[in-house]
C-alpha cells in the first residue's frame, strides 16, 4: 500500500491529509486562531471534587476547567490491558513476567478504556490541591478537556511513562522474533532509565542505540517538566507538545510513506532542517509543492472533504451508507441502493455488506468518529455470512490507529463498537448546529405551521375580542393562507377580518399576530 502525506498551509489553517493508494483516509486540521492542547502538561489546581461522580474539575489555565475522572488518576500502567498510544502493545509485568490479562467489562463512564483498580477520588484530591496533569482529550462541545495524572511522553519509537513500572511492545509488529528482540532492549533501557516504556510500531528494525538515544531525550524532557512545575504557580503550562508538523512527522512519517508533500516554503525548510539532524534518511521523501493550483485540489482532497460533510456516502456498487452523529452515538446504516446483484438476494446482501465494511472504516478514520458507534448492516439470514462480514471488519479495523472495542454482529445485523475519541470529529470542527432547526435536521411541516397559526388567531381573538387582526409570516406561509379555505371559514365563524402580510426574513415556523392598533397580542406556537 502506497502511503502519502500532503500538508497544505495558508493564512487560515494548516491541514494534513493522509492518502493510502491515492484514497483519502485521514485529515488533520489546525486553525491558526485555535489553541490545541492535546498532549500538553499543566500544573493545575483542583477546583471541585465530586465523590458521588468520582470526578474532579481542575483549573489548568484554559477557558473551561478540565475534567479528571478517578480512572485517570496516577496508577501503575501494569494494570492496563492496552497502552495509551493506540499501538496495542503486549505488556510484560516486571514483578510477574506475564502478559496482560483480558480487559474487564467497561462501565459507560469509562467505556472503551480498561478498568483499573478503584480509587476513591475524594481520598486523593481536595479543593485547592495542586497536581501535575496531561491533556488526553481535547474539549468537545460544552465539555472541557479531559486530563490524566498518568503522564506519558511519546517519541517516534518509544513512549516514556515516568511514573509506571511496565514495558510493552506494539502488537502491530507482526514478527514474534522482532517483538522479542525489542522486549529485550526495552528491559535493558528500563533498568537504566526507570519508568515505563512502550515500544511503538515504527521501532521495528531499529537498533538499541536509536532507542537509547530517544529514551534519553524523553527522560531529559521529563526532568525539565518537573523543574518547570517547581518554578511556576498553578494554573500554568509546564510542557507544550510538538507543533502540528512535528506531531505529523513523529506519528505518521516513516519508511512506509512514499512522499511527504508540503506547499509552504517555510514549513518545508523547517521540516528539512529537523530531518537533517533527526532522520536524514527521510529527507529525500520530502517534496516542495509549488503550483498555482492548490495542493489539496491537485490531489482531489478538497472534493473528498466536501463529501465527508454529507450524511450519504455512495459505494462503488451502487449501495450507500447513511452516517449520522448524535449526542449519544454515531449510527451507520447500510443500504443496497441501486445495487441489485446478479444471482440471488443473499449474495447481493453479502457483497454489499462486505463492500460497506471498507468504506465504514475509512469514514470512521476520515471523519474521526468516536464514542459509541452502531452499524446497521443489511440483515443476513446465514450465520456464515455474518461471520464473513465480521472477520472482514476485524481485518479492516487494524488500519485504524485509534483504540476500538467491537462486539459480534447481532441477530438483527447490528454491530456495536466503541472508538477512541481524543478530539472533536471532522463535522464538529467544520460545521455548526443549524440555528433554525437547532440540530434536529427537520422543521415543522407546512400544514402543521398553518394549523398552529390558525389556532393562535382563534386564541388571540378569544382573549382580546378584537375583530381586526394582522398576521405577519414567512411569504411561503402567507401564500398558502391566501389560497386556504380554512382562513375564510375561520373569519366567518369568528366574525373577524384578517390582514395577511409577508416577511421573507422570518423563519418558516415563525409568525406574529397584531390587533388593529398594531399591538402584538400573540406569538407563534
Amino acid at each position: 500500500m502506497e502511503k502519502e502525506i500532503i500538508i497544505a498551509d495558508d493564512e487560515y489553517e494548516i491541514r494534513c491529509a493522509i492518502l493510502e493508494d491515492g484514497v483519502l483516509n485521514e485529515i488533520h486540521i489546525e486553525r491558526h486562531n485555535q489553541e490545541l492542547v492535546l498532549g500538553n502538561v499543566y500544573k493545575g489546581s483542583v477546583r471541585n471534587v465530586l465523590p458521588g461522580m468520582q470526578i474532579a474539575f481542575v483549573e489548568i489555565g484554559l477557558e473551561k476547567h478540565a475534567f479528571l475522572h478517578a480512572s485517570d488518576l496516577h496508577h501503575d500502567f501494569e494494570e492496563d490491558s492496552e497502552d495509551n498510544n493506540s499501538d496495542d502493545s503486549d505488556k510484560i509485568y516486571l514483578n510477574q513476567g506475564t502478559t496482560a490479562p483480558p480487559p474487564a467489562p467497561k462501565s459507560k463512564q469509562n467505556r472503551g478504556r480498561p478498568r483499573r483498580r478503584h480509587v476513591a477520588i475524594g481520598d486523593v484530591l481536595s479543593t485547592g490541591k495542586n497536581i501535575l496533569v496531561q491533556v488526553i482529550k481535547e474539549a468537545i462541545a460544552h465539555k472541557g478537556s479531559r486530563i490524566t495524572t498518568a503522564i506519558s511522553l511519546p517519541g517516534r519509537y518509544v513512549v516514556f511513562v515516568p511514573n509506571a513500572s511496565h514495558i510493552g511492545v506494539s502488537r502491530r509488529i507482526p514478527s514474534v522474533e522482532e517483538r522479542n528482540r525489542l522486549k529485550t532492549i526495552a528491559r535493558e533501557l528500563h533498568a537504566e532509565f526507570e519508568g515505563g516504556l512502550i515500544i511503538r510500531t515504527v521501532a521495528e528494525g531499529r537498533s538499541r542505540e536509536e532507542l537509547f538515544n530517544e529514551v534519553q531525550h524523553l527522560k531529559k524532557e521529563w526532568l525539565a517538566i518537573c523543574e518547570n512545575a517547581e518554578k511556576v504557580k498553578a494554573p500554568a503550562a509546564v510542557h507544550i507538545d510538538h507543533g502540528f508538523v512535528g506531531r505529523i512527522i513523529r506519528d505518521f512519517f516513516g519508511d512506509n510513506v512514499s512522499q511527504l508533500v508540503i506547499d509552504s516554503k517555510t514549513l518545508y525548510d523547517k521540516t528539512m532542517d529537523y530531518l537533517s539532524s533527526a532522520l536524514p534518511e527521510l529527507q529525500q521523501k520530502v517534496k516542495f509543492y509549488d503550483s498555482p493550483i492548490s495542493v489539496f485540489e491537485a490531489y482531489g482532497i478538497e472534493k473528498e472533504l466536501r463529501k465527508a460533510m454529507q450524511e450519504k456516502v455512495w459505494l462503488k456498487s451502487g449501495g450507500y451508507l447513511v452516517i449520522q452523529e448524535t449526542e449519544a452515538l454515531v449510527s451507520v446504516d447500510v443500504n443496497t441502493g441501486k445495487y441489485v446483484g446478479e444471482d440471488d438476494a443473499m449474495n447481493t446482501i453479502l457483497n454489499t455488506n462486505l463492500e460497506a465494511v471498507e468504506e465504514i472504516v475509512r469514514q470512521m478514520r476520515l471523519r474521526d468518529l468516536g464514542g459509541i458507534i452502531v452499524i446497521d448492516f443489511i440483515d443476513m439470514d446465514w450465520r456464515q455470512h455474518r461471520q464473513m462480514v465480521y472477520r472482514k471488519f476485524q481485518k479492516e479495523i487494524q488500519k485504524d490507529r485509534a483504540r476500538t472495542n467491537i462486539l459480534h454482529i447481532s441477530e438483527l445485523g447490528l454491530v456495536e463498537m466503541t472508538r477512541q475519541r481524543m478530539r472533536p470529529s471532522l463535522a464538529s470542527l467544520m460545521t455548526d448546529k443549524c440555528p433554525y432547526c437547532e440540530g434536529r435536521g427537520t422543521i415543522l411541516a407546512t400544514d402543521t405551521i398553518l394549523v398552529n397559526l390558525l389556532r393562535s388567531v382563534k386564541s388571540a381573538h378569544q382573549r382580546t375580542r378584537r375583530r381586526k387582526l394582522k398576521v405577519i409570516a414567512n411569504d411561503q406561509i402567507i401564500n398558502k393562507l391566501r389560497n386556504d379555505s380554512r382562513v375564510k371559514r375561520l373569519e366567518r365563524n369568528l366574525d373577524i377580518r384578517l390582514r395577511l402580510q409577508n416577511n421573507v426574513d422570518l423563519h418558516l415556523e415563525d409568525f406574529h399576530i397584531y390587533d388593529d392598533r398594531d399591538k402584538e397580542i400573540s406569538l407563534n406556537w
